[in-house]
């Protein structure tokens, strides 16, 4: 027989009298509650407030609590509102006391700190809704047992950025998931974290309601605590009717509609809906910082905007559902009326998370999510997914090379091979040429299969040993790289202070450290020879270029300023970048200045400096990969120009204008195209004969004169990488289609550790592999080179993990 409310009341008392405590005056009036809704025949919830507890409450609470699985309570309710003097230890054991009748649990982690977090991060909760507000989540890794969870709300968890590949693989029944006003950003590893959720019908990463169905007098006061606060629980998914308003799921949240709420978004106007710095070449995560609680107020009825966290504009407003118009993000609400396509609803779109900034961002969650039913508040109709996989195969690719299917790279792997050993005859021209083309095929499809096997590409900062003194400790500040052009496994870095080094990115060891000569400089620009693969070029910012030929430097130490083999240049006053043509007799050197240098590299000579070639300074200036006569600059004045050296360059070959000023320009491998970066996002593919435009990325811009973009290519011509100094993710694109294939992020260690995009390059040696120049936010910070391989498998992270701890390494970051 269950033990009824009385006893359980008694048994509490007496248990408080063998503490030798006064009963908690909270948990007696709970109980009380309890026991009169039982008397009337109502369902008998048991609310706990932790707001109220008391370290010396635990041990009578905690025996109370383990009696409620056999007693005639339906179900408890835990709740923590604000700060509380509980220790995390104590909260985390009266939560794990109950097994089966937990159901809702509402708590702000500030109170008990992170190794609370942790636990029930790892170990879990009974609980049907988890209602949690988190200062120390920055990279969710919820793998404990959450069976019963059927609703979770992470709203206001305001470091919350990313999540782990596993993260909701044990929530086999969440059907609910809220998660605005955090700062999460990447579509890629966002929905593929979230397909784990087979059951998931509803998410939300912004608050959108309709103007015209609001009821502002129903509207209920923020966040108290009262005897009806249960019955509200109830519409949080354990008995929700999907017809009924979608906000009524997340009914907790007691959002305040206001005339002063009202007052904090701009108006839009009525819209139709339908169908449709300087330049250069040149595991839940926890912080050690605690946001203040009473400045954040995490409370759900706080107007919190996302501008108040970071420099980012605040865009949500009043507005109406447009279909017409395919690029009104953040939002991108569609009208998903069945009788008319022409029938526009007002909403209002509240606490959105970064991720609602994305272009097209409603569109790819509702195609890569099928089960979807709602999202952000709004039906998810039939009509409206239709057009969502048309904007998604025309904006996006599910996989490298547009394969539509994941595949197995065992199956791939045993294909190959069975088709390679059909045939034991030598092969004609024409079946090696078909031989090519398949093995082509089979390299594609393979890359295809390892990247549709995880959406978190592998990311390893650059570390560095000395080649002989292991104990030696480096904190190098690294400006500009360059890959080797033909021995894979080499890199070079120029550093702030004026420093060469060249090193084995693969194992971390440098081969040779050139120290700076004279006064402090930066190195901006770096450019290996082809023909000649010991010898670089290197040029700083104080004017000064010299070739070095790294067979004649010693490996530790002992440079002279007049080793064999190395050659110093007349200065170029405030260079910014070098460029060496494809037979390895002259460079050029650009820099603050609106004119370029020519040098012959077997002389030591300047031949010649082109005066005037722009309007302002020439950022870039680059060389084409196969003509040693042709090159191309690009200028802030927004214009590249094509020139021949042939020609005595004083009048271009064609001048293709941007609309923006030009940070960056580079050839294809096959100089087919132009690759043209101006600020802010503006990525442009041009034919390289005559300077027509190939290809508009379309990047969104984030509204910064600032925003300085570079790109590169990846994997031969097939792919363009594109990241910019404001930002902290890199974009990878189809160089073909324009359709982007995914995003990374780049992410530092500990709040406040944001990292953005200094420079970056594609790894010529391997396919879908890049290497990013990150800078930190925090200026104590130094920048540091991140290894990227979009192929790599978390077996072999784990193992280079295993490394990384048994051998003495140093940081680039220091």
């Amino acid at each position: 027989m269950a033990i009824d409310i009385g006893t359980l009341e008694k048994r509490y008392f007496d248990g408080c009298k063998r503490q030798g405590i006064m009963p908690n005056k909270a948990i007696v009036a709970a109980l009380f509650k309890a026991k009169i809704k039982k008397a009337r025949h109502e369902t008998c919830t048991l609310m706990v407030s932790m707001d109220d507890l008391r370290d010396v409450d635990f041990y009578p609470l905690l025996d109370l609590l383990k009696e409620i699985d056999v007693s005639e309570v339906d179900a408890v309710d835990m709740v923590n509102k604000s700060s509380c003097v509980l220790g995390g230890e104590y909260a985390s054991s009266l939560l794990h006391a109950i097994s089966k009748k937990l159901r809702v649990v509402d708590i702000c982690d500030i109170s008990f700190g992170k190794d609370f977090l942790l636990d029930l991060a790892q170990r879990g909760l009974s609980c049907q809704v988890l209602n949690l507000r988190s200062s120390h989540f920055r990279k969710l890794s919820m793998v404990g047992q959450f069976v019963r969870m059927q609703t979770l709300n992470l709203d206001f968890s305001t470091s919350l950025t990313s999540f782990r590949e596993d993260c909701f693989s044990c929530m086999p029944n969440l059907r609910f998931l809220s998660l605005c006003e955090t700062r999460i950003t990447n579509l890629w590893t966002t929905s593929a974290a979230l397909e784990k959720l087979p059951s998931l019908v509803e998410l939300r990463f912004q608050k959108c309601l309709y103007c015209s169905d609001m009821d502002y007098s129903s509207a209920s006061p923020g966040n108290e605590i009262n005897e009806d606060m249960s019955s509200s629980y109830v519409e949080l998914g354990l008995h929700v009717d999907l017809h009924s308003p979608s906000d009524e799921v997340f009914s907790h949240l007691q959002l305040d509609v206001d005339d002063e709420d009202m007052g904090n978004y701009d108006i839009v106007q009525d819209v139709r809906s339908s169908n449709e710095g300087s330049s250069d070449d040149s595991e839940v995560d926890f912080s050690g910082h605690r946001q203040d609680f009473e400045q954040l107020e995490l409370a759900p009825d706080r107007t919190l905007g996302w501008n108040e966290l970071t420099d980012m504009p605040n865009e949500i407003s009043f507005g109406t559902l447009d279909m017409q118009h395919d690029d009104l993000f953040p939002h991108e609400l569609v009208n998903l009326s069945p009788l008319t396509s022409t029938a526009t609803k007002k909403y209002i779109s509240r606490h959105a998370s970064p991720i609602c900034y994305e272009k097209h961002y409603r569109d790819y969650m509702i195609a890569s999510l099928p089960n979807l039913k709602v999202l952000d508040n709004l039906p998810v109709e039939e009509v409206e997914r239709e057009r969502a996989n048309d904007i998604f195969s025309q904006h996006f690719e599910y996989l490298p090379y547009n394969r539509r299917y994941k595949e197995s790279v065992v199956s791939l792997l045993q294909q190959r091979e069975i088709k390679s050993n059909l045939s034991c005859t030598p092969p004609s021209k024409k079946q090696f040429s078909t031989s090519r083309i398949s093995q082509c095929f089979y390299s594609r499809s393979i890359s295809a299969a390892i990247m549709g096997s995880s959406a978190w590409p592998i990311l390893h900062p650059l570390s560095i040993t000395s080649g002989v003194l292991r104990e030696e400790r480096r904190n190098f500040r690294p400006r500009q790289f360059e890959y080797h052009p033909s021995d894979s496994s080499l890199m070079v870095f120029g550093t702030l202070d004026g420093e060469v080094v060249i090193i084995n990115h693969e194992s971390g060891k440098i081969v040779r450290n050139i120290p700076s000569l004279g006064a402090m400089n930066s190195v901006l620009g770096l450019c290996w020879l082809k023909r000649y693969p010991s010898k670089l070029i290197a040029g700083s910012d104080n004017g000064s270029l010299r070739l070095y030929d790294i067979k004649h430097i010693p490996a530790e130490g002992g440079w002279l300023h007049h080793t064999p083999g190395s050659i110093n240049f007349d200065e170029f006053d405030q260079l910014t970048s070098v460029h060496v043509n494809s037979t390895d007799e002259l460079f050029l050197a650009s820099g603050y200045s609106k004119n370029v240098a020519l040098y012959d590299i077997g002389t030591g000579r300047r031949l010649h400096v082109f005066a005037d070639m722009h309007q302002e300074h020439i950022n870039v200036v680059k060389f084409s990969n196969h003509s040693p006569s042709m090159f191309a600059t690009s200028s802030f004045d927004q214009d590249v120009k094509m020139w021949d050296i042939r020609q005595k360059p004083i009048q271009p070959c064609y001048t293709a204008t941007s609309s923006r000023g030009n940070v960056m320009v580079c050839f294809s491998p096959d100089d087919h195209y132009l690759l043209v970066s101006a600020v802010d996002n503006e990525v442009k593919q041009l034919l390289a004969v005559d300077g027509r435009l190939h290809m508009d990325f379309g990047i969104a811009s984030t509204g910064s004169s600032q925003n300085y973009t570079r790109s590169y290519y990846m994997s031969g011509r097939d792919y363009v990488i594109s990241g910019s100094c404001d930002e902290h993710v890199v974009r990878i694109c189809c160089a073909n289609t324009g359709r982007r294939l995914r995003d990374v992020s780049l992410e530092g260690k500990g709040v406040g550790a944001s990292m953005f995009v200094q420079s970056l390059r594609g790894d010529p040696f391997r396919n879908f592999s890049m290497s990013i120049l990150a800078n930190y936010v925090r200026p104590s910070s130094n920048s540091e080179i991140v290894k990227v391989n979009l192929l790599e498998s978390k077996d072999h992270e784990k193992s280079h993990n295993y490394k990384q701890q048994h051998h003495s390494v140093t940081g680039m970051g220091g």
